[in-house]
Parts: C-alpha cells; structure tokens; sequence
C-alpha cells in the first residue's frame, strides 16, 4: 500500500469490486480460499490501494451477519500465527519464540471484538499453558485443537 489510496475513495465498493473481479461474492469466501494466509497479504493480492485493517474490518462485519464470529476470530489468530510462527509452533520458548508468540497473540487481542475479547484472552492463556506440539500450525479456523480453545457458542 502506497501514499494513502486505501483511504480515498469508498473503500467497501472497491473491496467487493475487487473481490467479485476474482471470481468471489464475498470477502469471506475470498479469504477461505486462502487459509492462513496473512491479513496484510490478503489486501495485497487485493490491491496496492487496499490495507489489512479493511479486509479485516469487512471480514468482521460478514461474520457478524452471518453469526459467525468466533470462527472469525479463531481465523485471525491462524493468519496471525502463520505470519508470526511460519514454521509452526516453537519447540522451545526462549526469549525470541516467546516474542514471537506474544506478538501474535497481542495483535490477536487487539483484533479481537469487545464480546469476544475474554473468550480470546481464555484461550490465549490456555494455549500458553498447554502449548500445542512442536511444529503444530493451523491451516484454518475450523483446526480440531483450536476449536478446544474457542467453540462455536453463535446460534
């Protein structure tokens, strides 16, 4: 992204121009095509004109309407972990993978909405005290030890 030509405009045409240009009929399923793929990657492929934070935003917004939140939010934290742990989960916490770590999970809260942010801080405090395997890296947010952590509640 470039010289603010993300925030000019309106920025929720362009997304889903640019989504409906790629074959999708909405960012939801643009972005379960590609799994764990980082948010600021998302809005590239996207566009030079079209940043992370409004993919997310619009991300949110579809998950809210379809009742789907909770698995939005486990899919950001894998996009966050793949960004932060591409080579997966570390098999030792030393001071650099605890950086890591703490740096997705600290985007993670911060990207997490209000009426889920004790859900994620539970979760969050449950991976950390029983890390998953060495190596282990989810390739969505329907991955089966993630959903130990963060079940769907929406109805």
């Amino acid at each position: 992204m470039s010289g603010g030509e993300a925030w000019r405009g309106n920025i929720k045409a362009r997304l889903y121009e640019r989504v409906r240009e790629r074959g999708y009929d909405s960012l939801s399923a643009f972005a379960e095509a590609r799994p764990a793929v980082p948010l600021h990657a998302l809005a590239d492929e996207l566009g030079n004109d079209v940043a992370a934070v409004q993919v997310l935003s619009g991300l949110l917004a579809e998950a809210e309407r379809s009742k789907k939140v909770t698995r939005f939010v486990r899919d950001v934290l894998v996009r966050l972990l793949a960004q932060s742990l591409p080579s997966g989960w570390p098999d030792v916490l030393d001071d650099a993978n605890r950086f890591k770590v703490a740096k997705a999970l600290g985007s993670w809260s911060a990207y997490t909405p209000e009426t889920h942010e004790e859900r994620a801080r539970l979760a969050g405090d449950a991976l950390l005290a029983t890390p998953p395997p060495a190596g282990w890296r989810p390739l969505g947010p329907d991955d089966e030890f993630l959903r130990t952590l963060l079940p769907d509640e929406e109805a």
